[in-house]
């Protein structure tokens, strides 16, 4: 048995892929192009630097 199963799949998802084209909700991107968003933006917690990112960098410098 060859891959000529699995090759013509694959050539058929790629197609389909290639000229797929979804419905676009152009109001959704005039929102999101203009900065309006209808949530608050998620606010990131820096994460405190740990003795693990030094033991890191020590190793990677060679002075385990």
């Amino acid at each position: 048995m060859g891959r000529g199963r699995a090759k013509a799949k694959q050539t058929k998802v790629a197609r389909e892929l290639k000229y797929y084209s979804p419905d676009t909700d152009l109001s959704s991107l005039e929102r999101e192009l203009h900065g309006s968003s209808p949530t608050l933006p998620s606010t990131r917690v820096a994460e405190p630097e740990t003795d693990e990112d030094d033991d890191y960098d020590k190793w990677v410098n060679g002075r385990r």
